[in-house]
């Protein structure tokens, strides 16, 4: 149990630039993560194993992408209850991501805006950061994701080759991969979500995983991360791209670009990807045609606007598998992860 409340120290993030609170946040769970300071923020893991795509997640809510570009904290996430833990997203060279400021909070709608544009140190960094991490070895039985996604300064036409460097990369140390294809802050990402190029991207990702397993003894699963804003004919097709090239699930859903559900707040018109309470109902719409399109066995982790047990809950009736969350985590800080798992794990099937 945390010997610190998260509501103690809220306000005080809160009276931080974000970005400065979000950095103060990751050098405070750095330096205390396998140390007695750790007991600030550590809760116990709720036990609610399922199986899905040939992995055993110990519980059904796990850490988004996004919060630790760099691997840094792997076992500090940990230490909150997570069933699950995805770091990244990480491109082959380091890059600073767009100018600042770049992160803005809109509090009365329990939401972020980010443009931060895939900042990270680089393959070579986040490598050698999964390494150090302890809780996988000390055979915990967390899983680990790791999000790859293509530099800035790579045009979009020759993108396939950063994903297959950053997945060769990051297949030996990871228990399943994320394609992340749905940022809206890397110029053109989300064309990758077309017909065309999708299915040229998928076949280079699905033939240099067959030669990595058979290299590795192992064949990792893979998971593709999309978008909110997608219509049916959109969801449909990029469904039926991900059976034909045998993808092991998808992420449903990135932040969105939609800005309705937040119209006359400050920073309402803030470029970037809105996250947090108002993108649940879009996240849960592409979740629920998803399920209707992939069937009833197809692995689905639903994100977006988890910030309460009932909105993971929703998630689970629209017919995800498993749930993450970012903004929730921000807002509501590490007691949610229990809440969410607990009742998930108290759910009527």
């Amino acid at each position: 149990m945390s010997l610190l409340p998260y509501a103690f120290a809220r306000p005080i993030l809160f009276n931080m630039d974000p970005e400065k609170a979000h950095e103060l946040t990751m050098d405070l769970l750095a330096r205390g993560q396998r140390t007695p300071l750790q007991w600030a923020w550590c809760h116990q893991t709720v036990n609610d194993p399922v199986r899905l795509a040939g992995l055993n997640f110990p519980n059904r809510v796990g850490m988004a992408a996004g919060l630790d570009k760099n691997a840094r904290v792997i076992d500090g996430l940990a230490a909150m209850g997570f069933g699950f833990v995805e770091v990244g997203t990480v491109t082959p060279k380091a890059q600073p991501g767009n100018p600042k400021p770049r992160m803005f909070r809109l509090p009365a709608a329990h939401a972020l805006i980010n443009r931060l544009g895939f900042n990270n140190e680089g393959l070579d960094a986040f490598i050698r950061n999964v390494k150090l991490s302890q809780t996988r070895a000390q055979g915990k039985p967390m899983l680990l994701g790791l999000n790859i996604g293509k530099n800035a300064a790579t045009p979009i036409e020759d993108a396939t080759s950063d994903y297959l460097i950053c997945l060769e990369g990051v297949y030996p140390h990871a228990d399943y991969v994320t394609v992340n294809i749905s940022s809206p802050n890397t110029k053109n990402l989300r064309a990758l979500q077309s017909d065309e190029a999708l299915d040229a991207l998928l076949s280079a990702v699905a033939e240099h995983r067959e030669t990595l397993a058979r290299a590795h003894g192992r064949r990792v699963p893979i998971f593709v991360k999309i978008a909110p804003d997608l219509d049916e004919a959109q969801v449909r097709l990029i469904a039926a791209t991900l059976q034909r090239h045998g993808m092991d699930g998808v992420i449903a859903t990135n932040t969105t670009i939609g800005r309705d559900a937040v119209k006359g707040l400050p920073h309402a018109d803030e470029t970037g990807g809105l996250s947090g309470a108002p993108v649940l109902e879009a996240s849960n719409r592409v979740i629920q045609q998803l399920r209707a399109d992939l069937g009833s066995s197809y692995p689905i982790i639903g994100v977006g606007g988890i910030l309460s047990a009932a909105d993971a809950v929703s998630k689970i009736r629209a017919g995800a598998d498993v749930v993450q969350i970012y903004t929730g985590l921000i807002y509501k800080g590490p007691e949610l992860v229990g809440q969410a798992a607990q009742a998930i794990k108290g759910m009527q099937r």
